[in-house]
């Protein structure tokens, strides 16, 4: 089974601004809690990802890269609208890597960080412009702020 530890933090200063950043847009086929399933399109790829239930920072994952004229279509197909955000990749040492997401639209406003780890217990480096964590708060989910923008609280 494929596992994803990841935490999430939101993001208060601008040090992260200098990495490079890609266009993201995404939509859910299902947003129930017990498992998402998300079809994802960055540039001219795109994936269908399914997700369980999140655990502490542990879920089960499974992502499966799907040719772009299909993802075009299902994203037409998906609940809610979608979510658009650019991604920045900072290296945060140790093989780790951090993705900065700052969102557009009904979610603009908003900009989390997220570090993917081997293991929950994995000690990172937090950088000056890292604020608050928010790992187990619902309301940062993504497949969340299809239904209920940042905008809206």
């Amino acid at each position: 089974m494929s596992v994803e530890i990841e935490r999430k933090f939101l993001v208060t200063g601008e040090g992260w601004r200098q990495a490079d950043a890609q266009r993201y847009c995404q939509g859910y086929l299902s947003r129930d809690p017990a498992r998402t399933v998300r079809v994802r399109q960055v540039g001219t790829k795109a994936w269908l990802t399914i997700k369980g239930r999140s655990v502490g920072a542990t879920r089960a994952e499974f992502e499966y890269e799907i040719p772009l004229a299909d993802a075009e279509q299902l994203l037409k197909l998906c609940d809610g609208p979608l979510v658009e955000k650019w991604r920045h990749r900072v290296e945060a040492g140790g093989g780790l890597c951090w993705e900065v997401d700052e969102f557009l639209g009904d979610n603009a406003g908003l900009v989390v960080a997220e570090i993917e780890l081997p293991d929950e217990a994995q000690a990172f480096e937090r950088p000056a412009w890292l604020g608050a964590e928010v790992t187990e708060d619902p309301r940062y989910f993504n497949s969340n702020l299809a239904a209920h923008p940042f905008r809206h609280w």
